[in-house]
């Protein structure tokens, strides 16, 4: 069908930072293409320049047959290029329909006909293969029903070629094989489509050919046929890399957290142990309560009855100043709105759990403040050109590193890992995974929510698993099975 966008020599510029680098590649009509490379590659440049988000600093646009040197978003929506972002640009208080059609007039009246809006947004479900009542509000539907009306309205407006920038990462694998049913079904009606995600199992079988970009620099495009998962790791990160999870050589010692029929933000009767030095693994699909029992431990909800032992004494977590004050730390699933400060500095964002140690007389000491920094970007090889950087500017596996220094810089000894690799790629998941392991050896205990079940089995010493709300089983090391965890988490 030959080429539908085509890229020549794009380079963008930031103050003392080349994102990309004179990258040439090109995207075939009707294909399936996977776009990969680590945080940091150059990626999200990419679409936002495709999307007309920002601006390149040198090179061209090539899109059905027209030349641009940079597109607006309007060019880029008016060309036919829909982009669906991990953060969905819809209007929650409005509903399927009118989402679908934002934007737009509908009908020859002076204002949009909603019954014909209605009636065009059943069609389009439907030619999706999607059964969904388009009177619905978008902020009462699950993150994967959001993300079908984002299709959908990409579709509306026409769109040739479709980018999904991580469209797996925060939805359950029943989901997961929904949406991709649904992107097969957009390239038989002719759409192409860029999809951008860490998760390498959903690309073999699925997409037709992968595109990979390092450091900014184009590296290679095969088909996918011509590429093994090795050897993809390989040109994304330069090197060959080990994918086996580090040996846990600690054995878990003295109990250091209990939780006794413990109840609170939706969960009940939660019952477990967790030991020194142990990674405890809680397992169960969306919606389980594993999230919610995080908060209930940091204190963000309440415990409603029950107990909570820390080293043999009950503690009433009211808050997570007293959890922090108690040793406990969390570093939350959602990092960009409740584990870090993006606008604000490195620097700001290791300290700001420390700042009581950091000052004297209520003046915050710079010069420790610049110590502690310092000593955890060098601990945890957080990559940056400064202390002083924002930490928007950061790749994601840099950011997940400064949400672990700040909890670790408060001298926590008890850390909640909440999907701790979610939306980071294959090398800074090793590294996230050494770190874990290199914590556990110095003693510090920590609980993994993890829907990666891989990840569960190689990194957990004990897996609770749980559903509903409430705690199913628990898997010893030697048991670890898929098939009985995955039972276990739908509460067979």
């Amino acid at each position: 069908m030959g080429k539908l966008l085509e890229l020549r020599t794009i380079t963008k510029q930031y103050p003392g930072v080349v994102a990309l680098d004179k990258v040439s590649m090109s995207f075939e009509a009707g294909q399936i293409h996977a776009l990969m490379g680590e945080n940091g590659a150059g990626k999200s440049t990419l679409i936002k320049i495709v999307s007309g988000a920002i601006r390149p600093s040198e090179g061209s646009i090539h899109f059905a047959g027209n030349e641009y040197r940079f597109m607006t978003p309007a060019i880029s929506t008016q060309a036919g290029i829909g982009v669906i972002y991990q953060e969905f640009n819809l209007v929650p208080s409005l509903s399927i329909a009118e989402n679908i059609f934002l934007g737009q007039k509908i009908g020859g009246r002076a204002f949009s006909d909603f019954k014909e809006m209605k009636r065009r947004s059943k069609e389009l479900l439907q030619d999706l293969g999607v059964e969904l009542d388009v009177n619905l509000m978008v902020g009462g539907l699950s993150v994967a029903k959001q993300q079908i009306v984002e299709i959908a309205k990409a579709v509306g407006q026409d769109a040739k070629l479709l980018i999904m920038d991580e469209p797996s990462a925060a939805i359950a694998q029943t989901e997961v094989d929904n949406m991709l049913r649904i992107v097969r079904r957009l390239k038989e009606k002719g759409v192409t489509v860029i999809y951008i995600t860490h998760r390498m199992s959903e690309l073999f079988g699925f997409v037709d050919t992968v595109t990979v970009l390092r450091d900014g620099k184009f590296i290679a495009a095969k088909p996918i046929e011509e590429v093994s998962r090795k050897s993809l790791i390989t040109m994304m990160v330069g090197r060959e890399l080990n994918e086996t999870f580090p040996e846990r050589t600690v054995v878990p010692g003295e109990v250091v957290l209990e939780a006794k029929d413990l109840c609170g933000n939706g969960d009940f009767d939660i019952n477990f142990a967790l030991r020194k030095g142990e990674i405890l693994g809680f397992a169960g699909l969306v919606g389980a309560g594993r999230t919610e029992l995080a908060k209930v431990l940091y204190g963000v909800a309440p415990i409603e009855s029950g107990a909570l032992y820390i080293s043999g004494k009950q503690e009433k977590i009211k808050n997570p100043r007293k959890a922090i004050s108690k040793g406990i730390g969390l570093i939350p699933e959602d990092r960009k709105n409740e584990g870090g400060f993006l606008k604000y500095s490195i620097l700001w964002n290791v300290s700001i759990m420390s700042m009581p140690r950091l000052s004297k007389f209520s003046f915050i000491s710079r010069k420790r403040e610049l110590e502690l920094s310092e000593r955890y970007i060098d601990l945890l090889d957080i990559r940056t050109p400064s202390n002083y950087q924002l930490m928007q500017n950061l790749s994601g596996g840099n950011q997940q590193k400064v949400i672990l220094a700040k909890v670790l810089a408060a001298q926590t000894d008890i850390i909640i890992f909440d999907e701790p690799t979610r939306g980071i790629d294959v090398g800074a998941k090793q590294e996230i995974y050494r770190l874990m392991n290199e914590l556990a050896e110095q003693g510090v205990s920590i609980i993994m929510i993890s829907s990666e079940m891989e990840e569960l089995m190689g990194m957990s010493d004990r897996i609770m698993v749980m559903c509903e709300g409430k705690i199913t089983g628990l898997v010893e090391k030697g048991d670890f099975d898929q098939s009985r965890i995955l039972e276990l988490a739908s509460g067979l």
